[in-house]
């Protein structure tokens, strides 16, 4: 049994999440308050033994724990030359998007959606180019006429798909994917996935990979996956991406290294090894500690701010509020609650077309935290 319920203190740690005022709480930015697993640790202590840190190359340990792991547990096979090294996931996306693609060109995104890659996209002077998705009250799906009328404007060129969906949790089924990858590939348009959420899952969930699903969708997509969410190790900056097909591999490669980003610092390799190799049951039980950190906030907004509803997700540590009811601006109300009550949450107009009304809240913390936060938050509503 792991201990998720410990408090440790990151304040004055140089922690961007903890550098706040004394009396906040944040509960914003995608990183986790609990401590890494204990075998990752104890991996780094190792390596820690060899007093040289100098330029590092990967080695066999290194595709094997990606190639393992997909097909143990999400029924994918990969082949070791498919696999390129990244510094993460964000820098790849930027990096792809610089070198195989021209300014001016439309880029799509599913909204709402991952507030960075708007800053990708438009830092690179590409447009963004939002499908914002069907919302009933209670799930997210995609709306194929909006998309596909989207895909065939001539100047669209890639896709950018969130896989499971950041940030309203949607594992997205294999007829969605299937289809996606059809339409894209019909318009020409490039598909990169993000599944570094992949492994945060409800327990007894699946994800299932962009590029498992048809051979249409693995010979047109780079897919970003990395051990850095699951396992908290963002700060490592080591991660992956897996593309199939010849031509655009080797696009990739030449892109990542003309941006310096292709190789591994002397511990990329070495969380990614032990995350993927020695993991595996701190994961299992940090997915049931999410999970019912999950199942407390929906309960307590029930009873103390039915104002507020959880829009459930079974992926990800990151909860997609709705506030519609409150009828208050995102970045107006999420201001106005860091002010009066210290919690710190992302205002969801932040990702895009339909979060207007929404909050996101990073739940990955010890019990006593969220209770802290939820307690919060209602003081928060009821100013």
């Amino acid at each position: 049994m792991y201990d998720f319920n410990k408090f440790i203190d990151r304040r004055n740690t140089d922690s961007i999440k903890w550098d706040i005022k004394d009396k906040e709480l944040p509960m914003w930015v995608a990183d986790m308050d609990f401590p890494a697993a204990p075998e990752i640790v104890e991996a780094f202590c190792e390596r820690l033994k060899h007093p040289v840190f100098g330029y590092s190359k990967l080695c066999d340990e290194w595709y094997d724990s990606y190639i393992n792991w997909w097909k143990t547990y999400h029924n994918m096979e990969m082949v070791r030359e498919h696999l390129t090294f990244c510094s993460g996931v964000v820098p790849a996306i930027s990096s792809v998007i610089r070198h195989l693609t021209v300014p001016g060109d439309k880029i799509v995104l599913l909204t709402p959606n991952y507030n960075h890659f708007y800053n990708c996209i438009n830092d690179n002077s590409r447009d963004v180019s939002e499908v914002e998705m069907s919302y009933d009250g209670s799930s997210y799906n995609i709306d194929f006429d909006k998309l596909e009328a989207a895909l065939s404007e001539p100047d669209t060129t890639m896709m950018i798909v969130c896989n499971p969906q950041n940030p309203t949790g949607t594992i997205w089924d294999s007829s969605d994917l299937k289809r996606v990858g059809e339409l894209c590939s019909k318009y020409n348009v490039l598909v990169v996935a993000d599944e570094i959420h992949c492994d945060i899952i409800t327990p007894g969930k699946q994800y299932i990979p962009f590029a498992s699903v048809s051979e249409i969708n693995r010979n047109n997509s780079i897919t970003c996956i990395a051990p850095t969410k699951a396992f908290n190790l963002a700060g490592l900056q080591t991660s992956a991406l897996y593309i199939p097909d010849d031509r655009i591999r080797n696009r990739v490669r030449s892109s990542i290294g003309k941006d310096e980003i292709s190789m591994p610092n002397s511990f990329a390799a070495v969380a990614a090894i032990a995350a993927f190799s020695k993991g595996r049951k701190w994961l299992e039980e940090l997915n049931e500690y999410i999970y019912r950190n999950k199942l407390t906030v929906n309960s307590f907004l029930q009873k103390e701010i039915p104002q507020i509803k959880l829009v459930w997700g079974d992926a990800t540590y990151l909860l997609w509020l709705d506030c519609t009811a409150l009828k208050t601006n995102s970045k107006e109300f999420a201001s106005k609650i860091r002010k009066n009550t210290g919690l710190y949450v992302m205002a969801g107009s932040y990702y895009g077309k339909g979060g207007e009304s929404f909050l996101r809240m990073n739940v990955a913390c010890p019990e006593e935290l969220l209770l802290d936060g939820l307690e919060r938050l209602k003081n928060g509503v009821g100013l």
